[in-house]
């Protein structure tokens, strides 16, 4: 059975760096400003990521095998929970079509945005690539640097609106984390392993 979902494509608005001027950390805006050009090349990008989708009064969580193509679509493919593993979901071109055989899957909406889990994907990578910067700062995560960047919209105040949070491995600039909140309430949160990218900055 084939059901067929509009995904929300969000507007990503002014997307030239905010970093530095609300942290300071210059090392770290040269390291945003770097990741987000390996971003804007890159041609495609794998990795798996566990979902947990929060609705406030039910949480869900996923595994889910990512892969995104520029010139194609991107493929997700549940992995976890073994209920709806194999469901895959085809994002192109702002549609998105769900496949399952007699499977029920929480897509419903997260914010007054349309968002839904389907939805977190494309949005974390749209963010890398055009969300304005508007705090960037270097974490330690147990020994190990990571680089840490806030994306909202610029005119309004922190914790108001759509925010996104992203974490990279500054070398490799490889997503690590992402998290996407609603007035300052976390309704998406993914934790990334094994991500790759390829193309002419990979």
């Amino acid at each position: 059975m084939r059901k067929r979902l509009c995904a929300l494509m969000m507007t990503l608005v002014l997307p030239l760096s905010a970093c530095g001027g609300a942290t300071g950390e210059s090392g770290a805006e040269t390291m945003a400003l770097d990741v987000r050009a390996k971003y804007l090349e890159m041609t495609a990008c794998a990795g798996h990521m566990e979902l947990t989708a929060d609705y406030g009064q039910r949480v869900y969580t996923y595994g889910v095998d990512v892969t995104w193509a520029r010139e194609g679509e991107t493929l997700l493919t549940l992995t976890s929970p073994e209920s709806v593993a194999g469901l895959t979901a085809h994002i192109s071109q702002g549609e998105t079509a769900l496949e399952y055989d007699g499977v029920m899957v929480e897509t419903g909406e997260l914010n007054a945005d349309g968002l839904t889990p389907v939805d977190a994907v494309p949005a974390l990578l749209a963010y890398a690539q055009e969300g304005f910067m508007a705090e960037c700062v270097l974490e330690d995560w147990d020994g190990e640097e990571r680089l840490h960047v806030t994306c909202r919209d610029p005119e309004k105040d922190p914790g108001q609106g759509t925010e996104a949070q992203l974490w990279f491995q500054p070398d490799t600039a490889a997503l690590v984390r992402g998290e996407i909140s609603s007035d300052g309430f976390t309704v998406i949160a993914c934790e990334v392993s094994g991500f790759t990218m390829s193309g002419p900055a990979a």
